[in-house]
């Protein structure tokens, strides 16, 4: 058995652990359930990853990122550590064939998430497995108090029946105390167990700026602030008008969503982390598992609806300790954006029930069929189909996942692959009668020499390079083997999946808990409240974060727009009336834009008018209908 600072030597080439990596290690290894709180970017991985090389037989982790579990697969390919994941759109096969390698192979991590893991088939080899950890991350999903309740997450405990000795490591980066209860209760820890790193980060400074005019704000931000940034912006149309407005003020900016295909991504992430692309602007789906240590700033140009998200994007800034910031662009909108989201989130049973019917229809599912399967899903061309509006469809399809009846995938990207069916016999007298595939066929056998026993993953730009033809003739000529019974040939794909994680239910039987769905509901309203709070509260930024995580007694960080002064607007009680009641002549004459507004008053105003909006706004004095503010008569 290697001490966990020999395997961090061997595998990382660290000569040290960070802060509390060694006491949950030891912690884990003395065979305790425990529970690790690491802020992002406090290396939660190592914490799995180093136990399990400790000793023999295999780490289950237990994760709802497919993107992050094939990302720690290749880098732990990379150092030389066998490790596999399973995740929807893997054929039977294949999944058969990983799950034999977990038993009888040398692998040391399988990645699974909690959906597969609760699988017959998984449950089934996971007995004969030689389990010595297992491991869940993002746990905070298995807390209905946590910001991404998952119901999948709460049957996980199960596995104690299968291997009672083996420890539970939990691992998260946003917990409230409520949540830090709950995981360990729902994991059913033999006793509390909990370390706790404090989420306070000395380096970041935190910002709110309440401003009108975002972008160019922005833009000033960007010119101060030197070196790489991350801006969040709440869709993915936004990402590319925002990262072409930055480009005219020649600022190398670049965008990025979940639904751009999964080379672009990767080479648009690429040349950010190689400080090709100063700027990555971006949906919440940038981020997960990015370890880039010299981010100077992350701006959010809207209030995202938890602090927990807050937190954790803002917390992809300064991870090399340098100072940094992590800036909101507020103003009122927000707040009536969030309240406008909110409704959407939560549709009525009776849509919820007609989408559920409608992925019944359109996957040609017969009632009592489909458990465990999963289908490829396009969430516009779906509401094409039955003529549903997306918003309100992707929040209906929440709900159903929330209580769990299926579950969605984000894009998953399935490499092309093949297996050899033909024997040997049979090829050879196929390559003497058709000697145009006598070279294609050659190649796959020397190079792919798995594929007679299992599929294995082929490279087509690769293979077609090497043949001298265009992969549109390569994937033909593969096609035409498949037809002549020589091979099975799956294409790559990318695409979201649905899972039906129960057989399909009558439309009768279909059922949700509505308890906790009015539970959800009450929780996401207060979230909302508390991310308001953080932007609009004379209060230090920092101690506003600290105490929503628990840490009561935080001191003023010194750093933030309210320890500095930044926003101060110095606007006495009168003052404030005098702008209140001008502002309230111009509405009550005619609705107006915050921007005409603004251009009533002399510029060096604009700040103090901004300020006194948005305390009108706070106090529902004026509402907003289409960017226009409305003054509320009585």
């Amino acid at each position: 058995m290697h001490s966990p600072q020999q395997i961090l030597k061997k595998y990382w080439n660290f000569d040290s652990f960070r802060s509390m990596q060694l006491e949950i290690i030891n912690s884990v290894l003395e065979g305790k359930d425990t529970l690790a709180l690491l802020p992002t970017g406090g290396g939660k991985s190592i914490c799995f990853q180093v136990p399990a090389l400790c000793r023999e037989g295999i780490c289950i982790v237990v994760s709802p990122l497919i993107a992050l579990m094939k990302d720690q697969v290749y880098n732990l390919n990379k150092r030389g550590i066998p490790a596999v994941a399973i995740y929807s759109g893997m054929h039977y096969k294949e999944i058969d064939r990983t799950f034999d390698n977990c038993v009888y192979g040398k692998i040391k991590f399988l990645y699974l998430s909690p959906e597969r893991l609760m699988t017959d088939l998984a449950q089934e080899r996971i007995r004969r497995m030689n389990v010595n950890l297992i491991a869940i991350d993002e746990a905070h999903c298995i807390s209905q108090w946590g910001y991404d309740f998952r119901p999948p997450y709460l049957e996980i405990a199960k596995i104690k029946e299968i291997h009672p000795k083996v420890p539970f490591l939990a691992l998260t980066a946003t917990a409230t105390p409520a949540v830090v209860e709950d995981i360990q209760e729902r994991l059913e820890f033999s006793k509390k167990n909990v370390f706790q790193k404090s989420f306070l980060r000395d380096n970041l400074a935190y910002v709110v700026l309440q401003e009108e005019g975002k972008r160019e704000k922005m833009v000033d931000i960007l010119r101060k602030v030197k070196g790489s940034s991350v801006i969040y912006v709440r869709n993915r149309r936004q990402t590319k008008e925002i990262a072409q407005f930055l480009q005219k003020y020649d600022i190398r900016a670049d965008y990025y969503h979940a639904g751009l295909d999964n080379n672009i991504r990767s080479q648009k992430q690429d040349n950010w982390i190689k400080n090709k692309v100063r700027v990555m602007v971006s949906t919440n789906a940038f981020g997960m598992g990015i370890d880039k240590p010299d981010v100077r700033s992350v701006i959010h140009l809207s209030l995202p609806d938890s602090l927990e998200a807050y937190f954790q994007e803002a917390g992809r800034a300064g991870r090399d300790g340098e100072k940094a910031f992590a800036i909101l662009l507020y103003n009122v909108n927000d707040k009536v954006s969030l309240e406008q989201n909110f409704e959407q989130a939560f549709p009525e049973w009776s849509f919820i029930k007609r989408v559920y019917q409608a992925l019944g229809s359109y996957f040609q599912l017969a009632v009592g069929s489909g458990m465990g399967e999963s289908f490829d899903f396009e969430l516009i061309e779906f509401c094409k189909y039955f003529k549903f509006k997306p918003r309100e469809t992707y929040n209906a399809l929440k709900i159903l996942m929330q209580e769990g009846w299926i579950f969605m995938t984000e894009s998953v990207f399935m490499p092309s692959s093949l297996m050899v069916t033909a024997n040997k016999e049979e090829i050879y007298d196929y390559k003497l009668k058709n000697r145009a595939f006598d070279q294609l066929i050659t190649i796959i056998l020397r190079t792919y020499q798995g594929a007679f026993n299992n599929f294995v993953n082929i490279n087509e730009p690769q293979l077609a390079r090497f043949l001298k033809i265009a992969p549109r003739r390569l994937r033909k000529a593969l096609e035409i083997l498949v037809q002549d019974r020589i091979i099975e040939y799956r294409p790559f794909k990318e695409t979201p999946q649905i899972i039906f994680t129960q057989a399909k239910a009558a439309i009768n039987d279909l059922t949700i808990d509505q308890k906790r769905y009015k539970f959800l509901k009450e929780r996401q309203k207060n979230r909302i409240e508390k991310a308001v709070e953080y932007a609009t509260k004379e209060q230090c930024r920092s101690q506003l974060l600290l105490a929503y995580f628990g840490e009561t007694d935080a001191s003023p960080c010194g750093k933030c727009d309210i320890c500095t002064n930044r926003n101060s607007n110095d606007i006495s009680k009168k003052q404030f009336e005098i702008y209140q009641n001008r502002i309230q002549k111009i509405l009550e004459k005619q609705p107006q834009t915050a921007r005409q507004i603004l251009a009533k008053f002399p510029t060096h105003y604009h700040k103090k008018i901004t300020h006194v909006l948005t305390v009108l706004g706070d106090q529902e004095l004026i509402k907003i209908e289409n960017d226009k503010l409305f003054w509320r008569q009585g």
